[in-house]
């Protein structure tokens, strides 16, 4: 159903009206709730999926509900490759991208004496490099507009650790580092680095878990429940819309459960 002029006016007054947000990852989860907060936003939103079309189109349909700029791109983060071609795409239909959330991320948990080489490398690549890659591309046309915000999607994991999860807690500490470090050369220029770590977050993979083991979960969390995608996505909100002045930090969001 196409948009009245009313509802076009509106999206006009929200503060990211004008502003484009590539979310990678965004086909289900946490980071197409995050792709839906910024086009409520009034941002212009590019959603990235590998391989399920169906799911990424269904989250552009809906977002198209109260928001017609949305574009699909389709691409492995964890391919040089393939990001390559998404900038390029990228940079063919848009002029700029002015907000990057790196999102994508995978799992391949196994207790460390078992791990394979290629367990860990497929974490790396995909939870970490990509990160490195991805902002590479993007980062110098921030700089060079004077405004950016990156946003990157660590974990509680990342902080704490966890078992049999060696490869991705590296991964996601290693998020940390990065935005930390980056941050400092980026804040003359009006790019901000953050990272917003989830706890345990109540997407698919949380509830394929035994009901037994969500219990052990839900009882080390002091708020004594799981969290939502939703509440991830505000966060990463707050960080692009009102976080002008903060930089280099990372937004816990896990129910008091690592402080």
């Amino acid at each position: 159903m196409a948009l009245m002029e009313q509802d076009i006016q509106v999206l006009k007054n929200k503060p990211l009206f004008g502003k484009v947000a590539l979310v990678t990852g965004s086909s289900r989860g946490i980071g197409a709730d995050i792709a839906k907060e910024l086009a409520g936003q009034g941002a212009t939103v590019i959603i990235n999926f590998v391989s399920n079309a169906e799911k990424a189109q269904q989250v552009a349909e809906e977002i198209r509900g109260f928001n017609p700029n949305v574009h699909l791109v389709q691409g492995n983060v964890s391919n040089r490759e393939d990001i390559d071609r998404i900038y390029e795409e990228v940079r063919e239909k848009f002029d700029k991208v002015d907000i990057l959330v790196n999102n994508a991320g995978i799992t391949r948990d196994s207790r460390f004496v078992k791990m394979t080489a290629e367990q860990w490398e497929e974490v790396i690549q995909t939870n970490l490099s990509s990160i490195f890659y991805m902002t590479k591309k993007f980062l110098p046309e921030m700089i060079e507009q004077n405004y950016g915000r990156v946003v990157n999607i660590s974990s509680i994991i990342g902080q704490a650790g966890g078992f049999g999860q060696t490869n991705y807690s590296a991964a996601k500490a290693g998020m940390i580092g990065f935005t930390k470090s980056l941050a400092q050369e980026t804040a003359k220029n009006n790019v901000t680095i953050n990272c917003v770590c989830p706890g345990y977050i109540f997407t698919e993979m949380v509830a394929a878990v035994p009901e037994k083991v969500q219990e052990k979960i839900i009882a080390k969390i002091p708020m004594g429940r799981f969290g939502k995608t939703e509440e991830i996505a505000k966060a990463v909100r707050f960080l692009v819309v009102d976080g002008d002045y903060i930089t280099g930090q990372c937004i816990n969001v896990n129910g008091g459960m690592y402080m």
